[in-house]
Order: C-alpha cells, then sequence, then structure tokens
C-alpha cells in the first residue's frame, strides 16, 4: 500500500473518532459550540488531504496540504480546551490529542519536503 492512501485511511479513521467522541460529550452549551469547531477542523484534515492528492497543480498541492495541516493543528486546540473541561473522558481526548499531533507532524513534514520540490 502507498503512503498516500495510508494517511487517507488514517486521517478518515480519525474524523470517525472525532465523530465518536463528540457522540460522548454532555450536552451543554459549552460542549455544543466546542464540539461543533472540534467537529468542522478534526474531519477537514482528511477532506483536504484527498483534496491534495488529487490537486490539478503543485501550488494547489501544497495549498490544500497546507490548510490539511491547520486544521490538524486546531484540532488540538479544540481537544485540548474539551478535554480540560469535561473529566471522566481522558482515554478518548488523551489518544486523539496524540494523533492530532501525529498529523500535524506528518504534514508539517509533507509540506517541507514538497515546497523543496517544488523550488527546485
Amino acid at each position: 500500500m502507498s503512503a498516500t492512501w495510508d494517511l487517507k485511511q488514517r486521517t478518515k479513521e480519525f474524523s470517525i473518532r472525532i465523530i465518536q467522541i463528540s457522540e460522548k460529550l454532555p450536552g451543554t452549551k459549552a460542549n455544543h459550540v466546542l464540539c461543533n469547531q472540534l467537529l468542522r477542523s478534526g474531519t477537514s484534515i482528511g477532506a483536504n488531504y484527498r483534496a491534495a492528492c488529487i490537486a490539478r497543480s503543485k501550488r494547489e498541492f501544497l495549498a490544500k496540504l497546507q490548510i490539511a495541516r491547520e486544521e490538524a493543528d486546531e484540532t488540538q486546540y479544540w481537544v485540548e480546551l474539551l478535554a480540560e473541561t469535561n473529566s471522566g473522558l481522558d482515554d478518548h481526548f488523551g489518544s486523539a490529542l496524540k494523533e492530532a499531533m501525529e498529523l500535524t507532524a506528518i504534514l508539517t513534514s509533507a509540506l517541507k519536503t514538497a515546497r523543496e520540490s517544488l523550488n527546485k
């Protein structure tokens, strides 16, 4: 299997995990707002990565990859906020935070490599 397929699958599985976490949160006003943000950013990572994979140009590829990285970083923020305001779901938040950090690192590395190849 290719690295592209693996990352497509990994970001899709992460989206599913984010959806599952959001379904387990208590229905407070704050959780509703934070969950909406988490769902948008957490599921956007995979969507933007897939868009990058079918980009029509290197510049479009870089732009979509950049958005995916930004969304991964933003997801970390929402997970941190939710974790700090919802006790009892630490296992879910810990693994989601770790995965968001790993996805950010992977996408950052991919961006660096892509930028270097564009400048050659």
